[in-house]
């Protein structure tokens, strides 16, 4: 697959956006176009992010990982936390596929995973490039976890 054709039809009839895939066979470079695609129309790129007093802008993809403590959700950057106003589930719907569930208080965001300290007996421990954070992947997510980063 050596030539990338791209074609633009437009349809008045359609409610919304449609991409089709032609290839002669699925392979890494088709996956890797559909997981572009995939992130591309994630509905959420950017949240609100609140400490103290102030607001902030900034995209999604600077978050490590979302966590509730006593029922406020903080938002983890590399050097500082933040609260969020949304609860876990409704994170897991409007974030990009990127980020997932690793534990019942816990979304990561798995471009940002640095390594994965496997605890046959509990939760395995998940480090951050570039940072001394940490989170723990439950044993129940740990597979799809692993599945998820695999290349």
């Amino acid at each position: 697959m050596n030539n990338l054709k791209v074609k633009i039809e437009i349809d008045p009839e359609l409610t919304g956006c449609e991409v089709t895939i032609k290839c002669p066979e699925v392979d890494g470079r088709v996956l890797e176009i559909q997981r572009l695609l995939t992130e591309a129309g994630s509905q959420k790129s950017q949240l609100n992010f609140y400490k103290e007093d102030s607001e902030y802008f900034f995209p999604v993809s600077n978050i490590l990982f979302f966590e509730t403590d006593e029922g406020i959700i903080h938002a983890h950057t590399a050097k500082d936390v933040f609260e969020v106003k949304y609860k876990l589930y409704e994170l897991e719907e409007m974030l990009p596929p990127y980020f997932m569930r690793v534990s019942k208080s816990t979304i990561l965001n798995t471009h940002k995973v640095y390594s994965i300290t496997k605890n046959l007996t509990g939760a395995s421990k998940v480090e951050f490039a570039g940072t001394h954070k940490i989170v723990y992947c439950s044993r129940n997510y740990y597979k799809a976890l692993k599945e998820h980063l695999a290349p």
